[in-house]
């Protein structure tokens, strides 16, 4: 599933394609919106809140949002008119076009559109978002340690708690503060810490635009999927595991010499 700077970049191509233009057409291949036709809408632009995607529209000058989710497979495209979708048509879910380029949403895992002065009540359950320049981290530390016994892996997925973070960057910003991702959210030494650094990562995405964590090279990475490599900073194979509620498991990987598990050391 796409993280937090993933989506970011994403509503800035939308935006590139989009902003301040007016709908020539819409297709809605989606059933509970299917009749609806968006013709002549003016887009505002898309925003972001963790990993969702509001595109904001004026349309016989009532204020939209257009809300979706990716989810596990879900891509958006921005294309030139004319050009061949890059992925089968029967996996398009929406279809936005201005003049000269048209927005495909390619399998979706959520379609909605209700007033814009809605939104609060549709994503206001969420935590701070961690991609906000304006990131509320006292916030997003009284929702984590809310529940001190929690695994903190489990925490840090949750997006009530937090919005952005996924499996790669849980991953990566347990790593560079020292804490077990299965260990309790009160063994971590410095959560705001933490939550600082899950902040600087996410943002540091968008700039090299895919995650790097472990220096400046594009893609470099400490612990995501290095299952059994060697830790770059110490040499002691990585180690993997799963974490999550149950029935929403997602695997995680730490390195038990750097990231010990033992409460007095993290």
């Amino acid at each position: 599933m796409p993280e937090g700077d993933a989506v970011y970049l994403t509503a800035r191509r939308l935006d590139r394609g989009l902003k301040g233009k007016v709908l020539t057409a819409s297709d809605f291949r989606w059933p509970s919106l299917a009749t609806v036709d968006l013709t002549g809408a003016t887009v505002l632009g898309t925003g972001t809140h963790g990993k969702h995607l509001l595109t904001r529209l004026e349309h016989d000058g009532t204020p939209l949002t257009l809300h979706t989710h990716l989810k596990m497979e879900g891509v958006w495209r921005v294309l030139d008119k004319g050009r061949r979708w890059p992925r089968p048509a029967h996996q398009a879910r929406v279809v936005l076009r201005v003049e000269g380029t048209e927005a495909v949403g390619f399998s979706l895992g959520l379609v909605e559109l209700f007033p814009t002065a809605d939104e609060e009540g549709v994503i206001g359950h969420l935590g701070p978002d961690l991609m906000a320049e304006d990131f509320d981290e006292g916030e997003a530390l009284r929702r984590l340690l809310e529940r001190p016994d929690r695994p903190l892996g489990e925490a840090l997925l949750d997006q009530t708690v937090v919005a952005g973070i996924g499996t790669i960057y849980l991953a990566e910003t347990c790593f560079l503060q020292g804490a077990h991702p299965l260990a309790a959210v009160s063994a971590v030494r410095d959560p705001a810490r933490l939550l600082r650094r899950a902040h600087l990562l996410l943002r540091n995405g968008v700039y090299y635009g895919r995650p790097t964590t472990a220096g400046e090279r594009k893609g470099t990475v400490w612990v995501f999927r290095r299952t059994r490599q060697s830790c770059l900073r110490c040499g002691t194979p990585i180690e993997a595991g799963n974490v999550g509620e149950e029935g929403r498991e997602r695997t995680t990987y730490w390195c038990p010499r750097c990231q010990p598990r033992d409460p007095v050391a993290t």
